[in-house]
């Protein structure tokens, strides 16, 4: 017999965080959302809430200290990890475990595991501590390629050079966009993809390693534009991915929802990127499979059994970006959205707006993947973001 826990700590309160939570307490669990603002998505939902630097590892502390969760579940990246450390050490659950969160929250680290320890294929890369070693390093990559900050998220402080006189730019760019004192940048060739594809991993408490459909999705600027459910692979690259997914969570170990991106460049299947955490590519699985990627997660990590992933109808997202800086948020054109057949809208609920901040997503299905997506496209260009002190008039 299952006893579920009674209380979930999860640090870090965005969309997917305020995703989690609902499932969280579907199936039971009581929880409190923690960010460094008030307010945040998840907190709307939440039992409790806490607003902390959760980059300071005494404030960390103190607030674990204070509300003694039975299961702490990181949703960002930017976390004081050493307080994470010490607390596995005391006793504290961390999903999935400490060092998979050190890991997946530096560029190097997981690049390093991927492609030097577990022999993966990965894109060439360098790192650089300063505008010189840059320089340097850039040399046998060549152009174009990629400049990113080794911890960041939401493709912050990434850029795509095409000439050394690009360096000094994009190396002031990724520190300014680098989450915490990190002064370390990682270097990536610039790789010709036919498809990049999210593959949902979930480790369970028995062991077993099982698999959502493939998800495949656009970014820019590294950052999630929108995805469909199922990508198109064949049976060899999928095969590909599933193995090389395994291999990375197996070493990385613990429960829940891996999300490992990959490239397909014709037959070769390239790892990208790992979060143990669910995705934001992988929000259309609230709309494309029978049991979406919150509650996989959340079954994962209570032990409740996974009987099968099942897809739906082939199924779309597009995200709805901020266009201005609003202090407060209101939504016009919502109604007509709602309008349109086996579609809907998600508001994330975040309390201000500026230029390219995501504020919701529109998802659809449709009998095709291109049906779906010329949904979903469409009712995310129905939503307007204004500013909260003038009247919406939907």
């Amino acid at each position: 017999m299952t006893i579920l826990p009674k209380k979930l700590m999860l640090l870090g309160s965005g969309e997917l965080g305020k995703e989690v939570t609902i499932a969280a307490q579907r199936l039971g669990c009581t929880v409190i959302a923690c960010d460094r603002y008030e307010n945040a998505p998840a907190m709307q939902v939440a039992d409790t809430t806490e607003v902390l630097n959760m980059s300071n590892a005494k404030e960390l502390k103190k607030i674990i200290y204070k509300h003694q969760p039975d299961l702490v579940v990181p949703e960002i990246e930017a976390l004081a990890v050493d307080a994470l450390i010490d607390l596995e050490k005391e006793g504290f659950k961390i999903i999935p475990n400490a060092r998979a969160t050190d890991i997946t929250m530096n560029r190097d680290k997981v690049r390093d595991l991927a492609s030097k320890k577990l022999g993966l294929k990965t894109a060439k890369f360098a790192y650089a501590s300063n505008k010189a070693e840059l320089k340097e390093a850039v040399k046998p990559l060549g152009f174009p390629c990629l400049i990113k900050p080794v911890m960041s998220s939401s493709g912050k402080g990434q850029s795509l050079i095409l000439n050394n006189e690009d360096l000094d730019q994009a190396w002031d760019k990724a520190i300014e966009g680098a989450r915490g004192n990190s002064s370390k940048v990682i270097l990536e060739e610039f790789i010709t993809f036919n498809l990049e594809i999210t593959l949902l991993t979930i480790r369970q408490k028995d062991g077993s390693t099982v698999f959502c459909p493939p998800i495949g999705h656009k970014q820019s600027d590294g950052d999630y534009q929108c995805s469909w459910q199922p990508a198109k692979l064949n049976e060899y690259q999928l095969e590909k991915a599933k193995i090389m997914a395994k291999t990375i969570t197996d070493n990385l170990q613990g429960v829940g929802l891996f999300g490992v991106e990959f490239f397909i460049c014709d037959e070769e299947v390239i790892f990208s990127e790992l979060s143990p955490r669910p995705h934001d590519t992988g929000l259309v699985t609230l709309m494309g499979q029978n049991i979406s990627e919150f509650e996989l997660h959340l079954r994962a990590i209570l032990g409740i059994p996974i009987p099968s992933i099942k897809e739906t109808l082939p199924s779309a997202s597009r995200v709805i970006l901020a266009e201005n800086t609003f202090n407060s948020v209101s939504y016009k054109g919502i109604s007509k959205a709602l309008n349109e057949i086996d579609s809907t809208i998600l508001i994330f609920g975040k309390p201000n707006s500026r230029k390219g901040r995501r504020m919701g997503v529109a998802l659809a299905k449709g009998k095709t993947i291109e049906e779906a997506q010329t949904k979903a496209d469409k009712i995310a260009s129905f939503i307007e973001i204004i500013d909260g002190n003038l009247p919406a008039n939907d």
